[in-house]
């Protein structure tokens, strides 16, 4: 059995997985690296609640960003969040 602590950051991730608009900024950032105005007009929603699920992303390492001039642009952090995604796909469309 994994330590305690271990127990606990593994459900907090899970946590974040558990909205469904962090998913759908998820499934854009599958295809390209935007900014927080192109999630927002993609996604039908206002600037501040995409900065906002933007930052629970980037807090649970889900996310990066980079700064390029004035704006800041958003990517997956690695191909494991690509994976958990395709992983939740594949056992809810299991028989």
């Amino acid at each position: 059995m994994p330590e305690e602590t271990e127990l606990y950051d593994l459900a907090e991730l899970f946590k974040v997985f558990g909205d469904s608009t962090r998913i759908r900024i998820l499934f854009v950032l599958f295809e390209a690296e935007v900014c927080v105005c192109d999630l927002a007009r993609v996604l039908n929603m206002n600037q501040s609640a995409i900065s906002h699920q933007l930052r629970i992303l980037k807090q649970n390492k889900l996310v990066k960003s980079r700064r390029e001039g004035k704006s800041i642009f958003y990517s997956l952090a690695d191909e494991h969040v690509r994976t958990i995604i395709d992983q939740g796909r594949d056992h809810i469309e299991e028989d």
